[in-house]
């Protein structure tokens, strides 16, 4: 248990049972001025008077704890305490006066004037002891860094207090622009707001010349994310000015910090801040989502999410379970990733029934086992192997995981009358040049074959979400350009010319979702093109080129790119291509009612060909005999243009 400080708190108590019987003469007197005494009053009613006024302040403070206030840290809610405690402090003692029938003031306002009085003297010595503390030179100001903030809200004016309360702070504000222009000239805490964020080039130039340039400028706000973070920190680098972000509100509050001081009479915790993450530039603004839909096809229901330990797998289980399933079954090969989501939504979500199932969807007769077991009405397909380099390392590995293991799972839901199933797919599938994205586009056949099927005679529906890369997923760039940059570099990047399509994966999840509302419910509102099916693609915004993220996770690390630390080009890679795309041209994109999702136009056969088709290649793969499968493979899906050799291979445009 936390140890208090007795000494301090029987401090306060002495201190203001004498700043009460102070109060009571000085009240008397106000009460009846040029008339001291109004009547002569004896010695002894004076050491009754003025120990019941400390005893009625006692008694008036405790439900307001009084005593255990923090002097030097007073605000808004410790002076209306003080309030409190005066008002009442002075009603007990007028009380007891007229209790027990000695001297009673005439002046019936006295009670008033008494507690004005009695809050006075103990208000005035708390904010004399804030402002000392506020204004007193703080230790090493000489040295703190000159500090611009961006945002004037609360998290601005935290961060203010949170300095305030450091005897060394590392900071010291010269500046602070906000998100709306109606605040341009008014200050916080007596520090100018100067503009608004999108003046910053103009400040930033205006400050460079009044040679007052700051060395640090701080995000106090959380609304300066993607497009509008871009435009800040390209005018930050112009200036060589780093950008960080203030701690959340929670570690910033007021009431906390004090608490912690309390609890250990040490120097309070100098703030840290945080770098900007990469993940800040592609945070778009929130698309509106159907939640009723979503809930209405989660709640109550048996779910299944293969490939739970995932990135994408592990986020959909997440939002899975906040929605209320009925059962909610993670699957995944791999042992420590199931355990760690497992435990993660034990944690979070303790009253939603789970089960871990450790399982090879490859393996189709443990998979018709577990679906007969399970009989689950949704199922989230994300199990995949998803590394182009590693899969074109072991091709044969990602046609069996990949279409083969997509194959089984849908066959074996659809024997136990499972009511949809959402295939995460990649845009590596539209004119792939890897065995993965080929392996993903024949899987993709399947599950729109299956899809046209049922929205001809009923069954499972076979929802199919094409997205491209997720930032900071298992095997991607940004993690490996992470660990690069701990080491010092070189940051490598396979071609100046590479792009790639990003998200974030809470973002690419929640439009997972969507898209399962959409293609697995039948509603009659529904236009007539997305009643055809088809599959669902997630609007990426526009492609980036893996070079200038490099350049700017170097710069976000407050280094300078080809200075502090190089960028190496590698080579393409067997498998890659410059340019991922996200239709195929016989692909023509529609236009869903939801933002941020479109549709591409079904390329459909007969879901017992493709099966047919992926049991042949899966019987070659068995066999070992990589060619004959990729040959087979290059049959179905036309369109594979296998760039095997990596470096020197044309992109497919």
């Amino acid at each position: 248990m936390a140890r208090r400080a007795p000494h301090r708190i029987l401090l306060n108590l002495l201190l203001d049972s004498l700043l009460a019987c102070l109060a009571l003469p000085v009240a008397i007197l106000l009460a009846n001025p040029g008339a001291w005494p109004p009547e002569p009053l004896s010695l002894r009613w004076w050491l009754l008077a003025l120990p019941g006024a400390a005893l009625a302040l006692l008694a008036a403070g405790l439900p307001v704890r009084l005593p255990q206030q923090y002097w030097r840290y007073a605000g808004l809610s410790d002076l209306l305490g003080i309030a409190v405690a005066a008002l009442l402090g002075a009603l007990l003692f007028t009380g007891g006066l007229h209790m027990v029938g000695g001297w009673v003031p005439p002046n019936p306002a006295f009670p008033a004037i008494h507690a004005l009085t009695l809050g006075l003297f103990l208000g005035a010595p708390r904010v004399a002891g804030r402002l000392h503390h506020g204004r007193r030179g703080p230790e090493g100001v000489g040295t703190a860094q000159p500090v611009l903030l961006v945002g004037a809200g609360d998290g601005a004016n935290l961060f203010i207090r949170g300095l305030a309360q450091e005897r060394s702070p590392s900071y010291r504000v010269v500046g602070i622009l906000s998100m709306r222009s109606r605040q341009a000239g008014r200050r916080i805490q007596g520090h100018p707001i100067l503009g608004t964020a999108d003046e910053i080039p103009a400040v930033l130039d205006r400050m460079r010349d009044e040679n007052r340039l700051p060395a640090l400028i701080v995000l106090t706000t959380a609304h300066v994310q993607g497009l509008a973070l871009e435009r800040l920190l390209d005018a930050a680098d112009r200036h060589g000015v780093p950008v960080r972000r203030a701690p959340s509100i929670t570690s910033l509050d007021p009431a906390a910090r004090r608490l912690e001081e309390r609890l250990d009479d040490k120097e309070a915790t100098p703030l840290q801040l945080r770098p900007v993450r990469i993940e800040d530039l592609l945070d778009r603004p929130q698309v509106p989502l159907d939640r009723e839909g979503m809930a209405r096809l989660i709640q109550a229901r048996r779910v299944l999410v293969t490939g739970a330990g995932g990135t994408i797998g592990g986020e959909l289980a997440r939002q899975v379970a906040a929605l209320g399933p009925a059962q909610l079954t993670l699957l995944d090969h791999g042992e420590f990733a199931l355990y760690e989501i497992d435990l993660e939504l034990r944690e979070r979500h303790p009253d939603v029934p789970r089960r871990a199932v450790l399982a090879d969807i490859r393996d189709e007769s443990r998979m018709r086992r577990l679906m007969e077991e399970l009989r689950p009405e949704l199922i989230f397909h994300a199990a995949a192997l998803k590394h182009v380099p590693m899969v074109e390392n072991d091709p044969l590995e990602g046609l069996q995981t990949n279409a083969l293991g997509t194959r089984i799972v849908a066959d074996a839901a659809r024997a136990v009358g499972c009511k949809a199933m959402v295939f995460i797919s990649t845009d590596k599938a539209v004119n792939p040049t890897s065995v993965m994205g080929a392996s993903k586009r024949l899987a993709e056949m399947y599950c729109q074959a299956l899809e046209r099927e049922a929205r001809a005679t009923g069954g499972m529906r076979c929802v199919t979400v094409r997205f491209g890369n997720v930032l900071g997923s298992t095997g991607s760039v940004v993690p490996l350009f992470r660990r690069q940059l701990e080491r010092g570099g070189p940051l490598t990047v396979t071609h100046p010319d590479m792009r790639r399509y990003f998200m974030t994966v809470r973002e690419a999840v929640g439009l997972v979702l969507q898209a399962s509302v959409i293609g697995a419910e039948d509603r009659e509102d529904q236009p007539k093109e997305l009643a055809e099916g088809g599959i669902f693609v997630l609007d990426m915004g526009k492609p980036v080129k893996i070079v200038d993220l490099a350049r700017r996770m170097i710069r976000l690390a407050g280094l300078r790119p080809e200075e502090d630390v190089d960028i190496r080009f590698t080579g393409l890679r067997p498998g890659e291509k410059l340019y991922e795309e996200l239709f195929h041209g016989q692909e023509p994109p529609r236009p869903t009612e939801f933002r941020g999702l479109l549709m591409a136009t079904p390329r459909t056969a007969d879901p017992a060909l493709v099966g047919r088709a992926i049991d042949e290649i899966a019987a070659s793969s068995r066999a070992g005999n990589t060619r004959a499968a990729l040959a087979q493979l290059g049959r179905l899906v036309p369109e594979f243009t296998h760039n095997a050799d990596g470096e020197g291979a044309r992109a497919a445009q």
